[in-house]
């Protein structure tokens, strides 16, 4: 079954991100030698494993072809992110901090995939390079660790194209450059450039440097780690809220259209057809959003105006680009806003930006699809393409994104359903499920914003942490892996 699979090459491209992932320990390591924290020994152990096991891979795989197809950068794509989760959680696990190795590993899985559900009841007790180290976790997963690294991976001398075409988010058409390791390249200035943004000006806006940098991580990544419990709203600053408003939408925009930004192709950008859903989507949600939590009696009170349009603002483009800050507690508003905020979540923004969800430009294509079918019934012989982005979509692609969109919605209720069955009520497993699934971070009832996941059973974590991993690969990549015909030559 697999003897036609290029094993020694899927070994070494393995080991060549556990080398990166070792690094990321080791800087975290150094920000507890900083603060003179004993886990330092512990990231240490961590940053040994990850690099003996990286270089050992890479030892066995030396002398592989060159040659990747799809099968092998599916495998990489998923095993890289058990691995690394599972050497991941070795400092939360080691120090104690987190001391059950269930809780670890789905605090780290949530790390990784950008997630942000937590199951920590008192952030702020644990040392600054857990809090960093939890933080850099959604910094390298937000752009995908395999779309990071392969700018880096011709270093060792080998293709990555099926790697980035595995770990697409979304059916895209914007390209940047022929080339997959040029783009991976471009995406990653882009990526570095957005983070040092918001750190220098969150430091403006009153913020610490280690809060500014944490903090800038979880959001251009789309992730929702915060190193406080109450979460952005921590600081009353609306300046500082305002920022990672402006920075959870950039985390939920299309990364290629900042290279035509950059390139000053306006063009591209204003004829980018889920870009402008994206606007639309998130202006009407704030202003139904607005109106249903506004305060009614104090008609005259200008502060009130302000405080609900940023809080709302906040809420929708947290919940849409699938970050999971908060800066109030949508439990206790109104069940109408629960629904619009579900919604959200099954949405998600752009494809080919770090956030989670079914994407937008799916959501599109559907939507012209029935459109055009309803036309076909009133006019049997037309024919009507289907467009996007000035471009028609070939069939292949509208079944792909219909079939996502139906096996999206099928495992929301049979997930939601094995939650139930657990015992986890109606509202929370619905919840969880599309949470988890989506890569929000934050859910509804017993699992809201103020609360967090610390209490889901140990099978609904487990069960929860691999519906973090479907949802991040973007259901197929996973799912191809059970498939008898995906190991036959």
């Amino acid at each position: 079954m697999f003897h036609n699979l290029n094993h020694k090459l899927i070994l070494r491209i393995i080991g060549s991100l556990l080398l990166f992932e070792g690094l990321f320990l080791f800087l975290s390591s150094l920000v507890a030698l900083i603060y003179k924290e004993d886990v330092f020994y512990h990231f240490l152990i961590a940053t040994a494993i990850s690099e003996l096991l990286g270089v050992s891979l890479f030892f066995v795989g030396r002398n592989a072809s060159q040659e990747i197809g799809k099968r092998e950068g599916s495998i990489v794509v998923t095993f890289i992110w058990l691995i690394f989760t599972f050497i991941g959680l070795l400092p939360h696990w080691l120090s104690g901090y987190i001391p059950s190795f269930t809780d670890a590993f789905f605090e780290t899985m949530s790390g990784f995939t950008t997630t942000g559900a937590s199951i920590l009841t008192d952030v702020e007790s644990l040392p600054y390079s857990l809090l960093f180290w939890r933080s850099l976790t959604h910094w390298i997963g937000g752009l995908g660790i395999i779309a990071i690294s392969i700018a880096l991976l011709p270093i060792f001398g080998f293709s990555a194209a099926q790697l980035f075409l595995a770990e697409a988010t979304g059916p895209t058409q914007d390209k940047i450059h022929p080339r997959t390791t040029e783009v991976a390249k471009r995406l990653l200035g882009i990526y570095l450039a957005l983070t040092l943004a918001e750190v220098l000006l969150l430091v403006t806006a009153g913020m610490n440097w280690f809060d500014a940098v944490t903090h800038s991580f979880g959001t251009i990544a789309t992730g929702g780690f915060s190193t406080k419990q109450a979460s952005i709203a921590y600081w009353s600053s609306p300046a500082i809220q305002y920022i990672i408003i402006l920075f959870m939408f950039f985390g939920g925009v299309n990364f290629p259209l900042f290279y035509f930004l950059i390139k000053r192709k306006f063009n591209r950008i204003k004829e980018n057809e889920e870009l402008r859903f994206f606007i639309f989507i998130i202006l009407t949600f704030t202003f139904l959003i607005g109106i249903a939590t506004f305060d009614f009696t104090h008609l005259s009170d200008g502060a009130n105006y302000e405080s609900t349009f940023r809080n709302s603002l906040f809420t929708v483009v947290s919940v849409i680009t699938t970050t999971g800050f908060s800066t109030v507690d949508y439990m206790n508003f109104a069940p109408f806003v629960w629904l619009l905020l579900m919604i959200l979540m099954v949405t998600g923004s752009s494809a080919g930006s770090t956030a989670g969800g079914i994407k937008l430009i799916r959501i599109q294509i559907a939507m012209k699809f029935i459109y055009f079918r309803i036309k076909k019934i009133v006019h049997p012989n037309a024919v009507f393409p289907i467009k996007y982005n000035n471009q028609i979509m070939k069939n292949d692609i509208i079944m792909r994104v219909l079939a996502f969109i139906l096996l999206y919605i099928f495992l929301i209720v049979v997930g939601s359903v094995i939650l139930a069955v657990s015992g986890i009520g109606f509202l929370e497993s619905i919840g969880c499920v599309i949470s988890c699934m989506g890569n929000v971070g934050v859910a509804f009832g017993e699992f809201g914003p103020s609360i967090g996941f610390s209490g889901l059973s140990i099978f609904a974590k487990w069960f929860l942490s691999a519906m973090m991993l479907i949802g991040r690969l973007e259901l197929f990549t996973v799912f191809l892996l059970f498939t008898p015909i995906f190991w036959k030559k």
